[in-house]
C-alpha cells in the first residue's frame, strides 16, 4: 500500500480484512459529504486496486447515472405486475432525496456514483453488492404486523406530500452513512424487525456479495456507508456458510399464506347476512343488504378516484370494481382504476422527467399524469378499504334492528 492511500484511509473510516487470498479494503463514507466524493475519487485513483465494490444495487445505480431511466419506464406495467406500491415508495425515497440535495448542496449517494465512474474510467470491474432496494421494502413490510404496515405506509406517503426541511437527526444518520436508514428513521427506532431488514440483513447480505463476486482480483475496494463498516467487516471476517446461500436465503420474502381468511370471512359475512335477511324479511330485505353492500364500496372507492380528479371512465372503472373486492382476493380495486388512468390519459416523456419535481407539491402530484395514476391507485384504495367497512357495519347494524 502506498504511503499516500495510507495517509488517505487514516483519515477517513475503514477497515480492512483479508479473506481467501483476498484483501478487502472497505472504505466508510457519509452519503451527504463532499469529503467523502473526494476520498473516493482519491482511493480508486490511486492504482493500487483491481476492483471496486458500491453499496449500491441496479436499481439505484442507475438512478444515480441515468436520468431519464424513469422516462423509460412502462406505467401500465409497473400496475399490471403489482408493483405500484413499490413505485410509490420508491418515489418517495427519491423526493426525500431531493429535498436532501436542495437543502445541503449535495447529491446523496454522490461519493457512490464517483465511485462507479471512477472505476469505468480506468476499466475496473465494478461490483453492485447491495440488496435490490425493491427486496428491502418487501422483507422490511414482510417483518412488521398489520398496524406496521400502516404505519410505514403512511410515512412513506407522508414524505411525497410534505416539502420539509430534513432534521438535523436525519442528516446526522446521513453523515453516519446509510440512506435508507435515514429514510426509515421515523420507524426503525422502535421497530427491531424493520432494522433487522434495512440495517443488519445488508450488513450480511454485502459481505456475502464481496466474496461471491470478487473474481479474479486480490485487491478490492469496497465503498460503503460508514454505519455499514464494522458489521460489514465482521461478517466478512468471520462468515462460515456459502455466500450463494447467504445471498438466497435474504432475497426471500415470506409469503402470505396462500389462505386469505380476511378475505373469505368477508364474503361468508355477506352471504350470511343476506340469507338471514331474506329468512327475516323476504327477498327484498336480502337485497336491500345486498344493495348496502354495493352502494358502500362502489361510492367510498369512486369517491376516492374522484379526489385523484381521475377521468370519469376511471371512477366508473372504480365503482364496478369495489363491491367485487372479496371475491377478486389479491388484487387492489385501485389497480383497475389505475391502468384505465393510465391508458386513457397515458403519461408523457416530460411527465416522468419532471416526475421528481412535481410530487414536492399538492398542485404538482395532480399536474403530473404520472403522479396522478399513483393517487388514483392510492386514493382508490383507500376509499374502497373504507367503504368495505362502513358497507359490513351498515349490513350488521341492519339485522340487529
Amino acid at each position: 500500500m502506498s504511503e499516500s492511500l495510507q495517509a488517505l484511509l487514516e483519515r477517513q473510516p475503514h477497515a480492512i480484512v483479508e479473506r481467501d487470498g483476498v484483501r478487502y479494503t472497505l472504505l466508510g463514507t457519509a452519503h451527504v459529504s463532499q469529503a467523502s466524493v473526494e476520498a473516493v475519487r482519491d482511493a480508486v485513483g490511486s492504482g493500487a486496486f483491481d476492483a471496486v465494490a458500491v453499496e449500491l444495487d441496479p436499481q439505484r445505480l442507475t438512478a444515480l447515472t441515468d436520468p431519464d431511466a424513469m422516462a423509460r419506464m412502462d406505467l401500465v406495467e409497473v400496475i399490471r405486475k403489482g408493483k405500484t406500491a413499490l413505485f410509490a415508495a420508491n418515489l418517495a425515497l427519491a423526493a426525500y432525496q431531493r429535498r436532501l440535495a436542495e437543502q445541503l448542496d449535495v447529491e446523496p449517494g454522490a461519493e457512490l456514483k464517483r465511485a462507479v465512474l471512477e472505476a469505468r474510467q480506468r476499466d475496473l470491474p465494478v461490483h453492485l453488492i447491495d440488496r435490490d432496494v425493491g427486496l428491502t421494502f418487501r422483507r422490511a413490510s414482510a417483518g412488521l404486523g398489520f398496524w406496521g404496515r400502516i404505519k410505514l405506509g403512511a410515512g412513506l406517503m407522508t414524505a411525497l406530500f410534505v416539502d420539509e426541511e430534513v432534521g438535523e437527526a436525519d442528516i446526522e444518520k446521513l453523515k453516519q452513512g446509510d440512506m435508507l436508514e435515514s429514510s426509515f428513521s421515523e420507524f426503525a427506532s422502535d421497530s427491531p424487525e424493520l432494522y433487522e431488514a434495512v440495517i443488519a440483513e445488508r450488513d450480511r447480505y454485502m459481505a456475502g456479495r464481496l466474496r461471491e463476486t470478487h473474481g479474479d482480483a486480490r485487491e478490492v475496494l469496497a465503498v460503503v456507508g460508514a454505519g455499514h463498516l464494522q458489521g460489514l467487516a465482521r461478517h466478512l471476517r468471520e462468515e462460515t456458510r456459502d455466500p450463494e446461500a447467504i445471498r438466497s436465503e435474504l432475497e426471500t420474502v415470506r409469503k402470505k399464506s396462500k389462505t386469505p381468511w380476511l378475505g373469505i370471512a368477508i364474503v361468508a359475512f355477506i352471504v350470511a347476512a343476506i340469507g338471514v335477511g331474506i329468512w327475516r324479511g323476504g327477498f327484498a330485505m336480502g337485497a336491500d343488504l345486498l344493495l348496502q353492500w354495493v352502494v358502500c364500496t362502489a361510492g367510498f372507492a369512486a369517491l376516492g378516484c374522484a379526489l385523484a380528479t381521475a377521468h370519469p371512465l376511471s371512477i366508473l372503472t372504480a365503482a364496478l370494481f369495489a363491491p367485487l373486492k372479496p371475491f377478486r382476493l389479491g388484487v387492489p380495486t385501485g389497480t383497475f382504476s389505475a391502468l384505465t388512468e393510465a391508458r386513457i390519459r397515458k403519461p408523457t416523456y416530460a411527465d416522468f422527467m419532471s416526475l421528481r419535481d412535481d410530487v414536492q407539491t399538492v398542485r404538482g402530484w395532480y399536474r403530473n399524469r404520472v403522479a396522478r395514476v399513483l393517487l388514483t391507485f392510492l386514493l382508490t384504495n383507500l376509499g374502497s378499504m373504507i367503504g368495505a367497512w362502513t358497507g359490513l357495519f351498515r349490513i350488521g347494524g341492519r339485522l340487529l334492528h
